[in-house]
């Protein structure tokens, strides 16, 4: 098994509520490899948010076992914590000094040199706003703002619980590229967010989970699958489908192009080109990460009904 930064066995978090108990975590198994953005996926209620507390110590499981960066938490928490950051909450900064001054602020008071706020100044892309007042900030620099104060102690893991929540598509951009960044400098993030579009273009793997549950993990690619489909330009699509069907393939529609089912592009395009039928289009049709999540979702909605 690859490195784990994050590992839970049977995880399990109930709630004692007038009708009686809740499970907000059923018995999670979650698997974050080292390195890399791993998006931890579900629906509102599903459990993300009380997970992500447990790891961080902010809330006691019921049950299970939980590790992070290979220290059993939260037994080992003091000892792997520097190595820790995150942004759970809205963040608490002054809002009459500017950026820089309340990061030189926390860095001074964890011990870290100035020069570390220069360096997560411009990781986080503040670099000329950072001597800017706080209160004048958009929602987007204050996320930013909020991840670089995790930064100053170079944490291994970093985790986001839905940073990028009431923010417009700019500020989405912005957190969507520092994110991209970190993972591609060796930090690890897990990135919680139901932004699921946004979440393709960042992370290098998933969990998916509902009602507390793990519904799928893995790779990106591992979850979407390879593609088998692709999508056919061509002038005369009643030709081509005949001599497509002809030889076997399945062929449909798919926005006023044709589909046709195959895993040997190569052979399509020869065999079209033998009937003098020439391609202006040969694209894959990828399955998008939202789309599974939603026909997961859907159906664990109907299995527990």
């Amino acid at each position: 098994m690859p490195d784990l930064a994050i590992q839970t066995q049977g995880l399990r978090k109930e709630f004692r509520t007038r009708r009686g108990t809740r499970v907000a975590v059923a018995d999670l198994d979650l698997a974050v490899p080292a390195g890399g953005v791993h998006g931890f996926l579900g629906p509102n209620g599903s459990g993300k948010t009380t997970t992500i507390r447990m790891l961080l110590g902010l809330a006691r499981p019921t049950s299970g076992t939980m590790r992070l960066l290979g220290e059993p938490v939260p037994e080992r928490l003091p000892a792997v914590v520097d190595r820790v950051g995150a942004v759970v909450e809205s963040p608490k900064f002054s809002p009459n000094l500017t950026g820089r001054q309340n990061l030189l602020l926390l860095s001074r008071s964890i011990g870290v040199p100035d020069t570390r706020v220069d360096a997560v100044v411009e990781t986080v892309g503040l670099s000329g706003r950072d001597r800017d007042r706080y209160k004048a900030y958009s929602l987007g620099m204050k996320q930013r703002l909020a991840i670089a104060a995790t930064l100053l102690k170079e944490p291994d893991l970093l985790i986001l619980d839905e940073p990028t929540n009431g923010l417009d598509p700019a500020g989405i951009r912005e957190i969507r590229e520092t994110i991209r960044g970190l993972g591609a400098s060796g930090v690890t993030v897990l990135l919680s967010s139901h932004i699921l579009a946004e979440v393709q273009q960042v992370c290098t793997s998933a969990t998916i989970v509902g009602h507390g549950r793990l519904l799928a993990s893995g790779t990106v690619e591992e979850l979407l699958g390879g593609s088998t489909a692709y999508r056919l330009v061509v002038p005369d699509q009643a030709a081509a489908r005949e001599a497509l069907a002809a030889a076997g393939l399945t062929v449909g529609e798919e926005d006023g192009a044709l589909r046709v089912e195959t895993d040997d592009p190569v052979a399509v395009t020869r065999l079209l080109g033998a009937r003098d039928i020439w391609l202006s289009e040969l694209s894959p049709l990828r399955a998008d990460l939202e789309s599974f999540f939603l026909d997961l979702t859907a159906a664990d909605q109907e299995a527990t009904r």
